[in-house]
């Protein structure tokens, strides 16, 4: 799977390449810009119709790491506060289209008490509060005045505090595996997160949101492989833009669904690759990784 998500990787460089090439050897005019508005983190977006607008959620984490081969993590409970802005605008004259924008701050707790306060495992239990910013882009379908349905793809980066419990029952028969976990605890790391999932809107002002969320921790932060790896995400991200954008010209009812699997596959791939080294393709150590199931609803004032 890692090795056809790199394939991938290398065709959209390539297809990248030949169009370069082309538009060099065309008489036309046109450019070929990369568009890196969706990879903008700008809060108020410089939209005249922008909304002030509070998200709360609620959902499910797995925790694993790379190469821990004696502990097992018990599942943990999230609670996430979100406030920012968001915007809406129609896709050329297409009345039944939308694209949304929503830039947010968010502060994120999560443990293993949200789930079962009484539970007795001698699995290792978990705490963490999470904040940052992030940015949320989707292209919906307008069904009447009163609904849509919203696809979209987030990111974020954050900082996380962790705290885990019974670390020092576990030191004498783990200990190489305890001293790996003791670099994270009680500590905050930097990390980020991709997003994927749907949004129901209402009224224009309510929607109800149901995504997956994969985050990672770093275990350190080396901020020049951290550039590197994120510029490699960007540049994926921006070829895969400009073919969406010409998916909407061609055919804009299969725009949403386009965008959907094209931006959040490549966030599921970019993540898995990072699940073993966090900063990929660079040699890196591997992260402390969570997979989270959410599910929340939005209020837009």
């Amino acid at each position: 799977m890692k090795y056809l998500f790199v394939l991938f990787l290398s065709f959209l460089i390539i297809i990248n390449n030949n169009n370069l090439i082309a538009q060099n050897d065309s008489t036309k005019t046109e450019d070929w810009d990369f568009d890196f508005e969706d990879w903008e983190w700008d809060f108020d977006f410089n939209q005249s119709n922008k909304r002030p607008t509070i998200s709360l959620s609620y959902g499910i984490s797995n925790i694993s790491k790379d190469n821990l081969k004696l502990i097992d993590f018990d599942k943990i409970g999230l609670l996430e506060l979100k406030l920012g802005y968001q915007y809406s605008k129609k896709i050329n004259s297409n009345d039944y289209l939308s694209k949304y924008g929503y830039g947010f701050f968010y502060l994120k707790n999560e443990s293993s008490k949200h789930i079962n306060a009484e539970n007795e495992s001698y699995n290792v239990k978990s705490e963490m509060w999470s904040f940052g910013f992030g940015k949320l882009i989707g292209y919906g379908y307008d069904i009447c005045d009163v609904v849509s349905i919203i696809p979209y793809n987030s990111n974020t980066i954050n900082w996380t505090k962790v705290n885990f419990d019974f670390l020092n029952n576990l030191e004498s028969e783990n200990s190489k595996d305890v001293q790996t976990l003791k670099l994270y605890d009680d500590s905050f790391r930097f990390g980020s997160s991709g997003e994927g999932g749907i949004r129901i809107g209402l009224f224009n002002n309510l929607l109800f949101d149901f995504g997956y969320e994969r985050s990672i921790i770093f275990q350190r932060h080396l901020f020049w492989k951290w550039v590197g790896s994120s510029f490699i995400e960007m540049g994926a991200g921006s070829i895969l833009d400009k073919f969406i954008d010409e998916v909407f010209e061609s055919s804009a009812g299969a725009g949403p669904i386009v965008f959907f699997l094209l931006k959040n596959g490549l966030t599921y791939g970019i993540y898995e690759l990072r699940k073993e080294k966090m900063n990929w393709p660079f040699k890196t150590a591997s992260p402390l990784f969570l997979e989270q199931f959410k599910f929340g609803v939005t209020f837009v004032f």
